[in-house]
C-alpha cells in the first residue's frame, strides 16, 4: 500500500495509536487497509488485549509466558464474552411508546463510591433499571445485609484489580447478571458470597477469597480469568456452566463440587453457552504427539520350520554283546565327540548351529561311511508376532517393535472407537477448561450423578485432583496431574467416563484409583514416576485401560486386587521399579496385547487367588522373571511372547493353578518355565506393596467382601491341576522346564528346543508329573532328567538331538511309554542306581552311545520297545550283570545289515503327534510404605549358568 506515499512500516506505526472504534472504521475502507489492520496483531492488538481490565493474558494461569496464536482473536473473544449476559436483552429492554415505533432504552451508568451519587451497592441497586451498569470506584464496600438482585445489572470495579473489595452475600433472583474486576469476600453473617437458583451469572477477572459460590439448576454460570483462594464453587444440578482460565488455590476442601444430574429445565443462557463451547478450539490432538516409546528395537525375522535329520548307522553288531573293536577317531578337524559321564551331564563344547543344536548326521564320520539312515523330524519353535522376537537379543542393540505393537495417537483411537469419540465431544454439567488447581486439598469433586468435563487443566500439589463417585461421569482430556498427596484421579461407587490424553505423574498414591464398580475408559494417558502404582483397580472396580504409557512407577504399573476386573489392552508398561502388572487378592482382569518391558520385578505377577486372563502380550527385557504365578495364583496365560527376561520366562510357585498355554518363551536368562514347591511367606507383597498398605477410603474397606460380584467369568475355565500346554520354550539360559514341586502338574504338547541346559528337569515331584506329547530337542544337556523320589510319566514325547542323554532318571516311580528317543549324544535312556522305571513301547536310538544304559542297581521293566543299533563300538543295550531287578521282555532290536537299509519312524509316525494339539490363542478374549528387603526363593539350578534363586521374586 502506498497511500500518501508512506511506507508500510510507517503506516503501522501511525495506526498503532488508534483506539478500537477507529481501527474498526479503518478496516472497512478497502481490502488493503483491512489487511494492514490485521497486521497489527503483535503490536496494537496485543496492547488492547493486555490493557483491558476485564481480562488477563489469554493463556493465564497455566502458560502466561506463551503468546496466543492471534492477539486480535483473543481480544475479540474477550470482547464478545463481555456481551454474553445481555443476549436476551432484546426481549426485555424495549420500551413501548407506540405499537409501531420502538426504540431501545439507553443503559444508565450508576457510580458508587466516595464523592459519587451512591455510597453503597445496595442503594445503587435500589435505583437500578434493567441492564444498567453499576461502577464501584476504589474502596472497600461492606454490606450489612443480604443483597437481592431483582433486575439484570452489570457490576464493575473501576481501576486495577484489587482496588475494589466487596464484602457481601448476594442472592440473584433475576435472569442474568455480570460482575467484573472485583475482589469478593464473605459478609460477617454468611460464608456464601454469591448464589443463584435460576438465572445466569457471569464473572470476569474477579478474585474470591474464603467463601462459597453456589449455582443451582436451572441456573448457569460463565467464569473467566478469576482467582479462587480457599473458595468453594458448588454446582448443583446445573445443566451447563463454564469455568475457563481460572486459578484455584489453597482450598481447605474441594475447589469445585459438581453434584446431581444436569437439570432438564434449562434457562435462556443454555443454548448460548452450548454454542460457545462448540466454538472453542479443540484440545484434541491432530497428530501423534507422544514423545515416548521411540524404542529402536531391532527385530530379527527368522522363519522356523521343522528340521529333517538323518541318523547314519554303520556296520552290524550283536544286540547284546559289547563291541570288540576300538572307537575310530573323528576325521573332521575341530569337532569333538560328546564326553558323557556317569550321569550324562558333561557335553562337548562344539560350535552351535543356527537353531542352538547340532545336527548329528555323520559329523564324526567320513562320507563313504554314510550308509544306513533313520529319518525323523524335529519340531522347531513356532513363529509369533510376524516372526519378530525369535532371534537372540543383540547386546547394546536398539529394539524396534512390530508395527502392530506401536501405540496409536489419541486421535486415532477416538476415530476407531465411536463411543469414546461421543464421550470426548459430549458436554453436560460443568466444563472446566485451562484452569490451574494448586496447593490445596481437593480439585474437582463430582458426585450423585453429576457430569463434568475437564480440558487442558493443571492439578498440582493437591491431596487429590479429581474424585468421581455415586454414578457420576467425568470426561478428562489433556490435563496435567502431578504431585498429589494421594491418588490423582479417584473413582468409586459406579463412577465412570473418559480419561484420555492426560499426563499423570509424581503422585504419592496411584495415578488413577478405580473401585466399587466404577467403569471408566482410560485411553492414551501417560502415567509415570508415581510413588506407588500407576493404576489401581480394586473392590469390584472395572474399566477399560487401553493404549496408555505407564512407566517408571515405584510399584506395579497396574495393580488389580479385591475382585477388580478391568480390560487392559494395548498398553506399554515399562521401566517400573516393581512388577509391570500385579494381580492379587482375587483380582481378575482381561490383559491382552500389552507391551510389558524392562520392569525391575516380574513383568506380570499373579498371587493370592488372582485369576486373570493374560493373552497375546509381549513381556520382554525384564530385570527379573517374565510371569510370576505366586501362592494360590491362577488364571489363563495364553499366547504371550515372553522374551529376553533376565530371570525365568514363567515362574510358578506352590498352590498355584495357572493354565500356561500357547506361549512363546525364549531367550530368558534362567529357566523357560520353572515350577517350585516352596511355600510363600506372608510378610511381603509383590511390587513393593506392604502388609500394612491401606486401600480403604472413608473406612469402607470392610465392606468390599459384602459387595463382591458373584458371577463367573466365562473366559476362565475351572482348573484343578496346573497345566503347561502347547508352549514353545526355546533358547533359554537354563533348563527349558524345571519342576521342583509337591503338587500335580501336566506338561502337554510343548516344543522345548535348544535351551542352555536340559529340556525338562524334574528335581522334585511327590505327586505325579505328566509329560505328554512334547517335542524336546537340541538342548545343551539331556532331554529329560528325573531326580530321585520323583513320580513322572513320560508318554508320547519326541526326544531328539539333545547333547546329553535322551532321558536320565533316578526317580522311584518313572513311567516311560510310547516315546521316540532318537539321535541324542548320550544314551537314549539312562537308568541310574536306585531308580524304578517302566520302559514300554518306545522307539529308542543313540548314534554315539547305548540305546538303554543301566547304571548300578536299578529296577526296571523294559518291555515291547524298538531299539535301534548304535555305532560299532556301542551295543544297543548295556548288559548289567547280577541285576535281577532289570527285566527285559518282548523288545525288538533292529540291526542294519545292508548298506541300502533305510528305516523311518512310521506306524505311528514320528512323535509327538501335535497336529490337533498345538493351537493358538482362543478367539474369545496413603498406606505405610514398606522398606523390607525382598525375600528370594532358593532353588537348585543345574549346570552352573546362574545363581540358585529367582531374581527379585518376592513372597506375598
Amino acid at each position: 500500500m502506498e497511500a500518501g506515499g508512506l511506507p508500510l512500516e510507517l503506516w503501522r506505526m501511525i495506526l498503532a495509536y488508534l483506539h478500537l472504534p477507529d481501527l474498526g472504521r479503518c478496516s472497512l475502507v478497502c481490502r488493503a487497509w483491512y489487511e494492514l489492520i490485521l497486521s497489527l496483531d503483535s503490536t496494537r492488538w496485543r496492547q488492547l488485549c493486555l490493557g483491558c481490565t476485564e481480562c488477563r493474558h489469554p493463556n493465564w494461569p497455566n502458560q502466561p509466558d506463551v503468546e496466543p496464536d492471534s492477539w486480535r482473536e483473543a481480544f475479540k473473544q474477550h470482547y464478545l464474552a463481555s456481551k454474553t449476559w445481555t443476549k436476551n436483552a432484546l426481549d426485555l429492554e424495549s420500551s413501548v411508546c407506540f405499537s409501531l415505533f420502538r426504540r431501545k432504552r439507553e443503559r444508565r451508568t450508576l457510580s458508587v463510591g466516595p464523592g459519587h451519587e451512591f455510597d453503597s451497592l445496595g442503594s445503587a441497586l435500589a435505583m437500578a433499571s434493567l441492564y444498567d451498569r453499576i461502577v464501584l470506584f476504589p474502596g472497600v464496600y461492606e454490606e450489612q445485609g443480604e443483597i437481592i438482585l431483582k433486575v439484570p445489572v452489570e457490576i464493575v470495579g473501576h481501576g486495577k484489580l484489587g482496588e475494589v473489595a466487596l464484602l457481601a452475600s448476594i442472592d440473584q433472583h433475576c435472569s442474568t447478571t455480570r460482575l467484573c474486576n472485583l475482589i469478593f469476600m464473605p459478609a460477617w453473617f454468611s460464608p456464601i458470597m454469591y448464589k443463584t437458583t435460576s438465572g445466569h451469572v457471569q464473572f470476569d477477572n474477579c478474585n474470591f477469597e474464603n467463601g462459597h459460590i453456589q449455582v443451582h439448576g436451572p441456573g448457569t454460570c460463565q467464569v473467566k480469568f478469576c482467582t479462587f483462594k480457599n473458595t468453594h464453587v458448588f454446582l448443583h444440578n446445573v445443566p451447563l456452566c463454564i469455568l475457563e482460565n481460572c486459578e484455584f488455590v489453597d482450598s481447605e476442601n474441594n475447589s469445585v463440587t459438581v453434584e446431581g444430574h444436569p437439570s432438564a429445565d434449562k434457562n435462556w443462557a443454555y443454548k448460548y453457552l452450548l454454542g460457545l463451547i462448540r466454538s472453542f478450539p479443540s484440545l484434541l490432538p491432530t497428530e501423534d504427539s507422544d514423545f515416548l516409546m521411540s524404542l529402536d528395537l531391532e527385530s530379527r525375522d527368522q522363519a522356523w520350520s521343522p528340521k529333517t535329520c538323518d541318523i547314519v548307522i554303520e556296520g552290524s553288531q550283536s544286540p547284546t554283546m559289547p563291541a570288540s573293536s576300538s572307537p575310530k577317531p573323528a576325521s573332521k578337524v575341530g569337532s569333538q565327540e560328546a564326553e558323557v559321564g556317569s550321569d550324562g551331564e558333561r557335553v562337548a563344547q562344539t560350535p552351535e548351529s543356527s537353531d542352538g543344536g547340532l545336527s548329528p548326521s555323520g559329523e564324526d564320520e567320513d562320507e563313504d561311511q554314510l550308509t544306513y539312515r533313520l529319518s525323523y523330524q524335529v519340531q522347531g519353535p513356532r513363529p509369533v508376532l510376524g516372526g519378530s522376537f525369535l532371534g537372540p537379543p543383540l547386546p547394546g542393540a536398539s529394539i524396534q517393535l512390530p508395527s502392530c505393537l506401536v501405540l496409536n495417537s489419541l486421535q486415532q483411537e477416538l476415530q476407531k472407537d465411536k463411543e469414546a469419540m461421543a464421550l470426548a465431544s459430549s458436554v453436560q454439567g460443568c466444563l472446566i477448561r485451562k484452569c490451574l488447581f494448586r496447593d490445596g486439598k481437593g480439585g474437582v469433586f463430582v458426585c450423585s450423578y453429576g457430569r463434568a468435563k475437564m480440558e487442558g487443566n493443571i492439578f498440582r500439589n493437591l491431596t487429590y485432583a479429581v474424585r468421581c463417585i455415586h454414578n457420576s461421569k467425568i470426561v478428562m482430556l489433556r490435563n496435567d496431574i502431578y504431585r498429589c498427596r494421594a491418588s490423582g484421579i479417584f473413582l468409586r461407587l459406579e463412577g465412570g467416563g473418559l480419561i484420555a490424553g492426560n499426563n499423570i505423574y509424581h503422585n504419592a498414591e496411584a495415578g488413577i484409583d478405580i473401585r466399587k464398580k466404577s467403569n471408566p475408559l482410560i485411553l492414551c494417558n501417560q502415567i509415570h514416576h508415581g510413588l506407588r502404582s500407576g493404576i489401581v483397580v480394586l473392590g469390584n472396580g472395572k474399566g477399560i485401560i487401553r493404549n496408555n504409557q505407564i512407566f517408571s512407577n515405584k510399584e506395579a504399573g497396574i495393580y488389580i486386587l479385591y475382585h477388580g476386573n478391568p480390560i487392559v489392552s494395548g498398553n506399554h508398561i515399562f521401566k517400573g521399579r516393581a512388577a509391570g502388572i500385579a494381580v492379587n487378592e482375587n483380582g481378575k482382569g482381561l490383559i491382552t496385547e500389552n507391551v510389558i518391558r524392562e520392569n525391575q520385578w516380574g513383568g506380570v505377577d499373579i498371587r493370592r487367588g488372582g485369576i486373570p486372563v493374560l493373552r497375546s502380550n509381549l513381556i520382554c527385557f525384564g530385570y527379573s522373571d517374565g510371569v510370576v504365578v505366586g501362592d494360590e495364583g491362577k488364571g489363563l496365560i495364553e499366547g504371550n511372547t515372553i522374551y529376553a527376561n533376565k530371570g525365568c520366562g514363567v515362574w510358578m510357585m506352590s498352590s498355584s493353578l495357572p493354565h500356561v498355554t500357547s506361549n512363546h518363551v525364549s531367550y530368558n536368562g534362567l529357566y523357560g518355565v520353572a515350577v517350585f514347591s516352596q511355600k510363600d511367606g506372608s510378610s511381603e507383597f509383590p511390587g513393593g506393596h506392604g502388609a500394612q498398605e491401606n486401600f480403604s477410603e472413608d473406612g469402607d474397606a470392610i465392606l468390599w467382601e459384602t459387595e463382591l460380584e458373584k458371577e463367573d467369568d466365562p473366559l476362565r475355565r475351572p482348573i484343578t491341576i496346573a497345566l503347561v500346554e502347547s508352549n514353545s520354550i526355546n533358547h533359554n539360559g537354563a533348563s527349558g522346564l524345571y519342576v521342583q514341586s509337591s503338587e500335580a502338574l501336566h506338561i502337554i504338547t510343548n516344543v522345548i528346543h535348544a535351551n542352555g541346559d536340559r529340556g525338562i528337569t524334574v528335581a522334585q515331584s511327590s505327586q505325579l508329573t505328566r509329560v505328554t506329547n512334547n517335542s524336546i530337542s537340541c538342548n545343551r544337556q539331556s532331554g529329560v532328567k528325573v531326580e530321585a523320589q520323583c513320580k513322572v510319566e513320560l508318554r508320547g514325547n519326541g526326544i531328539y538331538d539333545n547333547r546329553g542323554h535322551g532321558i536320565i532318571t533316578r526317580g522311584d516311580s518313572t513311567i516311560v511309554i510310547e516315546n521316540d528317543i532318537i539321535g541324542n549324544r548320550g544314551s537314549g535312556l539312562q537308568l541310574l542306581p536306585r531308580s524304578d522305571t517302566k520302559v514300554i513301547k518306545n522307539r529308542i536310538h543313540s548314534f554315539r552311545a547305548y540305546g538303554i544304559a543301566v547304571r548300578g542297581h536299578a529296577k526296571a521293566l523294559v518291555q515291547e520297545n524298538i531299539i535301534f543299533q548304535g555305532k560299532t563300538n556301542k551295543t544297543i543295550f548295556q548288559q548289567i550283570s547280577n541285576n535281577r531287578d532289570c527285566i527285559m521282555q518282548n523288545n525288538k532290536f533292529l540291526v542294519f545289515k545292508k548298506k541300502s537299509d533305510t528305516w523311518r519312524l512310521v506306524n505311528p509316525p514320528a512323535r509327538p503327534h501335535l497336529e490337533n494339539s498345538l493351537r493358538g490363542p482362543s478367539a474369545a478374549h496413603s498406606g505405610q510404605k514398606v522398606t523390607a528387603m525382598a525375600t528370594r526363593i532358593t532353588a537348585r539350578v543345574e549346570g552352573g549358568y546362574h545363581s540358585n534363586r529367582s531374581i527379585f521374586c518376592t513372597i506375598l
